[in-house]
């Protein structure tokens, strides 16, 4: 655990915003993980399930949510489909929204 209390570790089914590259401020789901320190992105529009871009855990930010649904897709079939990516997405970015409306 780092300083804040929060597991520092990015872990699958994870969602993380990008910060450097083409795709920065892009948001996106950890679908697989690369030791020592690289992750698999991808968020089913752009970036598919099937070419996932490797990127450095140094160049994302990760967020506290983690897509449960992701997670168990990848433990029962060994994969994950991109309409699942974007809908796990889209209920991050819908909770985000809201709570800048409700100014939290």
């Amino acid at each position: 655990m780092d300083v804040t209390g929060v597991d520092s570790r990015i872990r699958v089914g994870q969602i993380v915003q990008v910060k450097t590259g083409r795709e920065a401020g892009a948001y996106a789901v950890v679908i697989g993980l690369e030791e020592p320190h690289f992750v698999w992105l991808a968020d089913g529009k752009k970036r598919l399930a099937e070419k996932p871009k490797r990127k450095n855990q140094k160049h994302v930010q990760p967020t506290i949510q983690v897509a449960q649904e992701v997670i168990s897709s990848l433990q029962v079939t060994g994969r994950v489909t991109n309409a699942l990516l974007r809908y796990a997405l889209n209920q991050y970015l819908l909770q985000i929204r809201s709570k800048e409306q409700k100014g939290v």
